[in-house]
């Protein structure tokens, strides 16, 4: 399957009349996981406009090397940076002169000659001049360069000839454009993970909450992202950075992060329920703060929604896994709850060991088996984790 999830592509279209393909193109890429950004010259606008292309990438076009808004923080540069890929489709003979010879002189060409990412170039161009020998010199030029070359095909031009300058059509593009990234075993996964505490109003300064640091949460979704998997993290309030390519989702008490969970898990392919949220709220939350002056006050609690339990209940459902911090009897314990909220997987861990704590030692528990994980930091746990997760997903 084409993947090409979290990564960050940056389409550049020169002015050649196969710029319309570059609507296709970039559906092909977004459809594949890509983050796609689209840079045009002045003379591609006239063959393809950037609302076009806009609509499509989801992202605001680049077109000036000089733009006011872009230029407060160096525009050019942070694109340059941002990409993981850089590919120019169509590159006219023009274009490929240009960059041949490092000219910077739009904004197209100055990011390719700024970045370190790999570049790739589609040639399209009459037959004539594709075969031309200065065309052919600048070829060979950016091979040296280690430029990716794809195409062109040979076939019939809009000019009437027949010969090769061609661009590939946007499958091949697409296709090649995947192979020049490694495939992480968790690629075309959609993950949802839920991480941190929720927080339950008393009043407007005071809480019910549950301890928890979100580290071993953070830690699965930045490991699973960097194998491949396209990754929602459903947080409560915790002080960490989130992932790079991880998609948040910002909640505070337990019936926001059960909204946020139904709106997300639809398309998953695997759930991990890791936060841990308040097993019960106040029946009523006062307007005003609480004033210290009675010796005993009486709080009504109401049962918050099982959140794990929901998503499992689901009609189409993800692999559903669960995390249980228990005090005692931690496998047993553990091995109950997989079973009352009808889980595929749980991980059972002992809670007083691991607040806040950088490592953790855990039980992974199916219906049909126990596995023992050494304590470990929670990057590696994560993904001894995952690891798991993935040779149970292909079991189902």
């Amino acid at each position: 399957m084409l993947s090409l999830t979290n990564k960050r592509l940056l389409l550049g279209i020169t002015g050649g009349i196969a710029a319309y393909k570059c609507a296709e193109l970039t559906r092909l890429l977004t459809k594949a996981g890509a983050e796609v950004r689209i840079a045009m010259t002045a003379a591609a606008t006239e063959f393809i406009t950037p609302l076009t292309m806009q609509a499509l990438s989801g992202n605001r076009v680049h077109l000036d090397l000089l733009d006011s808004e872009a230029e407060a923080a160096m525009g050019h540069i942070e694109l340059a940076r941002w990409a993981d890929l850089i590919l120019i489709a169509p590159a006219t003979a023009d274009f490929l002169a240009r960059i041949s010879h490092g000219q910077a002189d739009d904004i197209l060409s100055t990011v390719v000659l700024a970045t370190s990412a790999p570049v790739a170039v589609a040639p399209a161009m009459n037959q004539a001049m594709w075969s031309d020998l200065s065309t052919q010199a600048n070829l060979h030029t950016l091979q040296q360069r280690h430029y990716h070359i794809f195409g062109p095909a040979d076939g019939e031009q809009a000019c009437g000839d027949v010969g090769p300058g061609r661009m590939l059509e946007p499958t091949q593009l697409a296709q090649l454009c995947a192979g020049l990234f490694e495939t992480g075993y968790l690629a075309g996964l959609n993950f949802v993970i839920t991480a941190g505490p929720t927080r339950e109003a008393l009043d407007p300064v005071r809480f019910i909450t549950n301890h928890s640091s979100g580290k071993m949460a953070y830690a699965l979704a930045a490991e699973a992202s960097a194998a491949g998997a396209k990754v929602t993290l459903i947080s409560g309030p915790v002080n960490l950075a989130v992932p790079d390519r991880v998609n948040c989702v910002d909640v505070i008490t337990a019936d926001e992060m059960l909204h946020a969970t139904l709106q997300n898990v639809q398309d998953a392919d695997v759930f991990i329920g890791v936060a841990a949220v308040a097993d019960y709220r106040p029946e009523e939350v006062a307007t005003k703060k609480i004033k210290k002056s009675a010796e005993r006050i009486q709080l009504t609690l109401v049962k918050n929604p099982d959140i794990i339990s929901e998503v499992a209940k689901l009609k189409r459902r993800p692999l559903v896994v669960g995390f249980a911090a228990e005090t005692d009897n931690v496998v047993e314990n553990g091995r109950k709850k997989l079973k009352a909220k009808n889980l595929d997987m749980l991980f059972a861990n002992n809670a007083t060991d691991t607040f806040n704590s950088d490592s953790i030692s855990v039980t992974a528990i199916t219906p049909i088996s126990e596995t023992n994980l050494a304590t470990a930091n929670k990057n590696l746990a994560a993904r001894n984790i995952l690891q798991l997760i993935s040779d149970q997903l292909a079991k189902t």
